[in-house]
């Protein structure tokens, strides 16, 4: 097989990145890597726990670490924060090498989703929706600045996926036997 450059997921959280991404990832040949996954690994902390012991700047340094560090892998789908892509430099660092894919979910369909969430340490508020959408729109225009490819949902998460994986014309796994 070739080396595939990274695929960079990117978007409002709870816009699917992990899902979609870990579809992709089981019907193709490259591996799945989750950003906060990776940085709460290497801290061996939640990203909560990092924010609430460090602050969000200390979280941000860590943030762009990882987007070097990613960006030199191949062969995977990575889904990133929420925020990575609103810094410069994370999208500088992932685009020498990555395809940087926005996932472009409506704000109504984002509050849905969330909720219930309780994991995200910028969403803790008693203005939850207000504090979401006023994100959500600062986020927007870095999300379409940063990404090569904008993708609307399917109908589901894998109706995504496939649009990603035939749009980047990426290799299939064999079926399982």
């Amino acid at each position: 097989m070739n080396d595939i450059p990274p695929i960079v997921l990117c978007g409002f959280m709870g816009c699917g990145k992990t899902t979609v991404g870990k579809i992709i990832a089981k019907r193709t040949t490259l591996d799945f890597i989750d950003m906060d996954s990776y940085i709460e690994q290497k801290e061996g902390c939640t990203v909560k726990e990092i924010f609430d012991r460090h602050g969000e700047s200390y979280f941000r340094d860590l943030e762009h670490l990882a987007c070097i560090e990613l960006a030199e892998k191949k062969n995977c789908v990575i889904s990133s924060g929420g925020g990575s892509v609103i810094y410069e430099r994370n999208v500088r660092a992932l685009e020498k090498s990555a395809k940087i894919i926005f996932l472009s979910v409506p704000l109504e369909d984002i509050k849905y989703r969330l909720r219930n969430d309780t994991k995200r340490p910028l969403l803790q508020r008693p203005d939850k929706d207000e504090a979401m959408a006023e994100l959500y729109h600062k986020r927007l225009p870095f999300y379409y600045a940063a990404a090569r490819f904008v993708i609307r949902p399917g109908k589901t998460p894998a109706a995504t996926a496939e649009k990603i994986i035939e749009i980047l014309k990426l290799p299939r796994a064999l079926p399982e036997k």
